[in-house]
């Protein structure tokens, strides 16, 4: 497997002390480029006659790969490491967010119209009409990022205090990209019932839940009975997201490789969250030839290990992966890194559309690929065309809050989608650029504004 590229997720900063001559500093660059690291800035913190004090940020590909370059600076003659500092877990230390007040406290008065006795005449305006929540509280604003651990990442079952990490980075974006109060509720149950129970009794506070971070198949039917039972909109992240975003990618490849979504087959390796929505998505959007795998090959209608979700898109034929790809236009992954071989891409038809968005390891590692297709993709920032669920949720919500929609439809996931892709013009357009970058400040309010009109047109907007 070809070696990952280095990232700032595998950051760190190694302070040393050496000898203040010439060539000192150098046999420590060399030692870290000799093993694959990527430096970033060298700072000189100290320096006398005798001895010099540095610190070099380097990042490495893993935490073995980080592990490796330290002990081999560590092995250099004259130089002494006194400390490692790992960056991603500095940047997380006391937590991510924190919750300020919107106006200052500036004396009496202020106190007495912010809380007591002031306050109560707020909350006797609310009780005669519970709409006014929406404008004189932070319901309009506010999301809940709720989840029960059980699929956090790529990495499993980890519980709701090992979720909590990931939760409060998605109430970060929430706020960078779309303005968005968005608050981490991780559950201590992964019962279903409780945690629709749960959800429901929090919802006073909330304009809108996001879902994250749920299994398969119980995140199906959480988000379907809150949808039907709360009068908010409900979104589920893993399913809709991804679906949103790989749509928009998948609309500009087929422009470069002129193929109507129409006919293309389709390859989906994944059948959990984002595997299913992702097809029911290409179908709305006219998809006709989907075939779907999972760990144990194409999902067909002999198999009668299939969830409910898993029949929807069950075929005749049935075979393992590598015969589903023979001969398909596009591969869409959502699954294990690995699982594609270069000679399975080779079997695909001609300009084949390869998204392997496994994370942080692809299905098949681009360089592996690059000559034998028209367009690839991945998950990972490191690569072009990074399929990242940041291009839709800040924006889907702004647009359900504004609006004050009361669910989401397929219509404005549909919408949103094309927004995104929308973006690229057609002479900026190619093979490495089918997607806009997350920091591209147009997203959001495009995504906002596409679904804000469809939930007009749905009749879910209540404003």
């Amino acid at each position: 497997m070809t070696n990952l590229t280095p990232n700032s997720s595998f950051s760190l900063t190694i302070r040393f002390q050496v000898p203040n001559r010439p060539g000192m500093l150098a046999s420590v660059t060399k030692a870290v480029s000799s093993l694959g690291g990527n430096m970033g800035q060298i700072d000189l913190i100290e320096q006398t006659r005798q001895l010099s004090l540095r610190d070099i940020t380097i990042d490495a590909a893993s935490t073995e790969h980080a592990e490796t370059i330290v002990k081999a600076v560590k092995a250099l003659p004259d130089i002494k490491v006194l400390n490692v500092y790992d960056r991603t877990f500095d940047l997380h230390r006391g937590g991510k967010i924190t919750v300020e007040s919107r106006i200052p406290l500036r004396g009496q008065a202020d106190l007495a119209m912010a809380y007591t006795p002031g306050v109560g005449r707020i909350c006797t305006a609310i009780a005669e009409d519970p709409e006014k929540a929406y404008t004189l509280t932070i319901k309009q604003n506010t999301v809940a990022i709720v989840t029960d651990g059980s699929a956090v990442l790529g990495l499993g079952n980890l519980g709701p205090e090992a979720a909590l990490p990931v939760m409060e980075g998605k109430a970060m974006l929430f706020k960078e990209f779309g303005g968005l109060d968005a608050f981490p509720i991780c559950l201590a149950t992964q019962d279903t019932d409780a945690i629709v129970e749960t959800v429901k009794n929090i919802a006073p506070v909330f304009g809108g839940i996001n879902l994250e971070d749920i299994a398969a198949p119980r995140c199906f039917e959480i988000e379907a009975r809150l949808q039907r039972e709360l009068n908010i909109p409900v979104f589920h992240d893993d399913q809709h997201g991804t679906a949103i975003v790989t749509l928009a990618a998948l609309i500009n490849a087929l422009k470069l490789v002129s193929k109507s979504m129409a006919e293309v087959k389709i390859v989906i390796n994944g059948a959990g969250a984002a595997g299913v929505a992702i097809a029911r998505l290409l179908r709305k959007a006219g998809a006709e030839h989907i075939a779907m795998c999972d760990s144990k090959g194409i999902l067909s209608l002999d198999r009668p290990d299939l969830t409910t979700q898993k029949q929807e898109f069950a075929i005749e034929k049935g075979g393992k992966l590598a015969d589903a790809m023979k001969d398909s236009d596009i591969f869409l992954g959502v699954s294990a890194p690995g699982v594609v071989t270069p000679e399975m891409v080779r079997s695909m038809a001609k300009d084949p559309i390869v998204f392997a968005m496994a994370n942080p390891i692809p299905e098949i590692q681009p360089e592996l690929v690059m000559q034998d297709v028209a367009i690839m993709a991945t998950g990972r920032s490191d690569y072009p065309n990074q399929i990242n669920n940041v291009l839709a949720f800040p924006g889907v919500f702004r647009g359900a809050l504004d609006c004050r929609a009361s669910t989401f439809t397929i219509n404005m996931y549909l919408e949103a989608a094309q927004a995104i892709a929308s973006l690229i013009k057609p002479s900026d357009l190619n093979r490495e650029f089918i997607i806009p970058s997350v920091f591209d400040e147009r997203v959001a309010t495009a995504v906002s504004a596409a679904v804000q009109q469809a939930a007009r047109q749905d009749g879910v907007a209540r404003m």
